[in-house]
């Protein structure tokens, strides 16, 4: 017992680097507590969670120059390098305008403000620690934290039989996806002996069983895979998007997502790196880079034609997210390809990038898309939109702003997000990589003909029904502005943010340099 306890190594706590996701999840418990008392009270929970993610936002711009920085903590389970405080930044925002967005839904349809804010900060938790997660059961910790979250808000207007049913789906689908990733994640354990990434790394030059290495990375893949919504595990997309609350379907198509994301690039890129000379690593390497290549491309086909055929609004963007997550596959295969270093945090800087920029355009154009549809979302039908580009001047120039940076227009955020996630591939000098980028720019033409369509109904056609334009809460105002803005300045003095987002080198995988 002695010598046991003496091989015992103590934790290295270290409180001050999760000090952000720390406060986050205590903002949670502190809504959930004063809804209890104040079942009623729409406005303050809101207001709570809005001081909380920015006093987080706050000790993470901090400690992104801090001595800290690039280090790792608690025993490497918890990384503290830009790809943690990018994709951060990215998650408080997206949380931070959903909340603004809710504010006439919550209002509209009597749903309690408190349980949902209080589930919104528990999903950002959620999403904070799979980004910082230096440890496969860290990155599961946080996945599960934050799907239970989302599977609850999909179906939180309980009285809507599409909620319920988006809920249903999303839960047992969803479900599936986490069983496939934790068994891969057994998997690379019982190949490496260890759960930690910068170990696993390692270990791939000297894996026990080598062929559990490509199985269980395959089943991992297809876990992200659902996550992302790519093709072809994104059969569930349209569906509960469709089905959710609009303000709930913004914050999934972009805060989830992010995610996901992040824990995807943290565990291939840099727990699965390309080691020369290493015939093991080079397989796997290769094996994921080729796999995710083709599901690059069919996820932005897939999206973008089937986008085409849709008359529900809300179902269009659902299968534009499909594509855009396809586009961020190009930036993510481009870090892949990268050697490590500079260029590979910079490719991965990239695709942080590009997910604030969709989220900002994406959430911008579900705060109009909210207000728009009613209770219920009752009007979320292209034939709702007829006619009303003079009739409601604000929301339709901003909802006209929103698509044309979702269609990657010169001089917003979309043009320079796109730009971003494309230049790393194409610097690989791989024709594969290549080829993927001339599919993407193709794929980008194609979308115009849908968010265009938006453009065209609403100055183009003529309205056959009576329809008055709603009054802009304050809240929605804001968030509106702060998207506008968002488009705006990402899309032309985006430089000094690409810069700090690829300021320094990835804890993870530093090893290898």
């Amino acid at each position: 017992m002695n010598t046991l306890f003496l091989q015992l190594t103590p934790p290295d706590t270290n409180i001050p680097i999760l000090l952000p996701e720390l406060i986050v999840a205590a903002v949670g418990i502190v809504v959930m507590v004063y809804d209890s008392f104040f079942p009623k009270d729409r406005v303050t929970t809101g207001l709570i969670s809005i001081a909380g993610l920015a006093v987080s936002a706050f000790f993470l711009i901090r400690m992104w120059s801090g001595e800290t920085f690039g280090a790792s903590s608690w025993n490497g389970m918890i990384a503290h390098d830009n790809l943690r405080l990018g994709f951060s930044i990215v998650f408080l925002i997206v949380t931070a305008l959903t909340i603004l967005i809710s504010t006439v839904w919550v209002e509209r349809e009597d749903v309690p403000a408190g349980e949902y804010h209080a589930l919104l900060m528990f999903a950002t938790f959620g999403m904070m620690l799979m980004a910082s997660g230096n440890d496969l059961v860290v990155i599961f910790l946080g996945l599960e934290t934050l799907s239970i979250a989302t599977y609850v808000m999909a179906g939180l207007r309980r009285g809507d039989l599409k909620s319920n049913e988006s809920a249903m789906k999303y839960f047992i689908l969803g479900s599936f996806a986490s069983a496939f990733l934790l068994y891969g994640m057994a998997l690379i354990y019982g190949a490496t002996g260890s759960t930690n990434l910068t170990q696993i790394a390692d270990k791939i030059t000297t894996a026990n069983f080598p062929g559990l290495l490509l199985i269980g990375g395959a089943m991992m893949l297809v876990g992200f895979g659902f996550k992302i919504a790519s093709v072809p595990f994104h059969i569930w997309t349209p569906d509960v998007y469709e089905g959710a609350p609009a303000p709930v379907t913004g914050f999934m198509a972009a805060g989830p997502k992010a995610a996901a994301f992040a824990s995807f690039i943290r565990v291939f890129v840099l727990g699965f790196p390309f080691i020369a000379g290493i015939q093991a690593s080079n397989y796997l390497h290769e094996s994921w880079m080729t796999a995710l290549s083709v599901m690059a491309m069919l996820t932005m086909t897939v999206g973008n034609v089937a986008a085409i055929m849709q008359n529900n609004v809300k179902r269009m963007l659902a299968y534009s997210s499909i594509a855009h997550a396809g586009y961020a596959l190009v930036g993510f295969i481009g870090a892949g390809a990268a050697k490590p270093g500079q260029a590979q945090d910079a490719a991965i800087a990239s695709v942080a990038f590009y997910m604030l920029t969709y989220a900002i355009t994406n959430l911008g154009a579900f705060s109009v898309i909210s207000l728009l549809a009613q209770k219920n979302d009752r009007r979320a039908e292209f034939e709702d939109y007829n006619g009303i580009g003079f009739k409601s001047p604000v929301l339709s120039f901003t909802l006209s702003l929103f698509m044309l940076s979702l269609l990657g227009l010169p001089l917003t955020a979309g043009f320079v997000g796109k730009v971003m996630v494309f230049r790393p591939a194409l610097e690989a000098g791989n024709t594969l990589l290549t080829v993927l980028v001339i599919v993407a720019v193709i794929n980008t033409a194609i979308s115009a003909y849908y968010y265009l369509r938006m453009i065209v109904v609403m100055f183009f056609r003529e309205r056959t029904t009576e329809w008055t334009e709603p009054k802009i809460p304050a809240m929605l105002s804001a968030a509106l502005l702060i998207a506008v803005i968002g488009v705006f300045y990402l899309g032309i003095f985006s430089s000094g943010i690409i810069e700090r987002f690829s300021q320094s080198r990835s804890a993870v995988g530093a090893h290898l340099r």
